[in-house]
């Protein structure tokens, strides 16, 4: 596990937004963690996860050229990584779409910068994918390329309900339907790598097991 993600992981432990116990998913299974990006709700906790972005698809080596931000948390997303950006001498655009057009002002559904030329998409995870597809068609509707998906983790684990499982992680359909990489700046082996380190508390550590588990149930391919 490299040290940029063995970070997000601890940050986002010590944040509250990465906690374990029993958690029912949407899709009616019993995980052992839980991943709220909404808990990010603070300045500080903000910047620390845009950084972590930014850096993340800096250290990817895809060519981009601005960023896009599904409504609504994708907005306050794609602001800040552009913001995290810009102090790392990488000065982009970024647009943000609304959940309902205007007709007054600049009108339409799009805010914020035209999109043109390759556009990475930032939202906090994929669970249906629903946003990410709704981005992709708006973006090649302006004659624009949404070339990544940039993510804060990726659970892994095969996509659909309890008892109609695919065989395919949400983040693999993604990749697939739309042929674009899925860029996580962390992932589920990267969780279990910690708990399974020197970073984990005793407390944490116990959570090992029941992982293990999940991943060995519901890890997709």
């Amino acid at each position: 596990m490299n040290n940029l993600r063995q970070q997000f992981i601890e940050f986002s432990v010590n944040a509250g937004v990465l906690r374990f116990g029993e958690f029912t998913t949407k899709g009616g299974r019993l995980s052992p963690y839980f991943f709220n990006a909404g808990l990010f709700n603070d300045g500080e906790r903000l910047g620390k996860l845009a950084n972590f972005y930014a850096q993340t698809l800096l250290d990817s080596s895809i060519g981009f050229d601005m960023l896009f931000g599904p409504a609504y948390k994708g907005i306050t997303l794609a602001s800040a990584t552009a913001i995290a950006l810009a102090s790392k001498g990488h000065n982009v655009n970024f647009a943000y779409n609304r959940k309902e057009a205007t007709d007054h002002g600049e009108g339409g559904t799009i805010v914020g910068a035209k999109l043109v030329g390759r556009v990475v998409i930032i939202v906090d995870v994929i669970s249906a994918g629903t946003s990410v597809r709704e981005s992709v068609e708006m973006i090649r509707a302006q004659g624009a390329t949404p070339c990544a998906v940039l993510i804060a983790l990726d659970r892994m684990e095969k996509s659909g309900a309890e008892d109609a499982p695919s065989q395919l992680s949400a983040v693999q359909e993604v990749e697939q339907r739309f042929g674009i990489p899925v860029l996580p700046i962390a992932n589920l082996n990267d969780l279990f790598a910690y708990l399974s380190g020197p970073g984990a508390s005793a407390e944490l550590a116990k959570f090992k097991g029941p992982v293990e588990a999940y991943r060995e149930r519901y890890g997709a391919a």
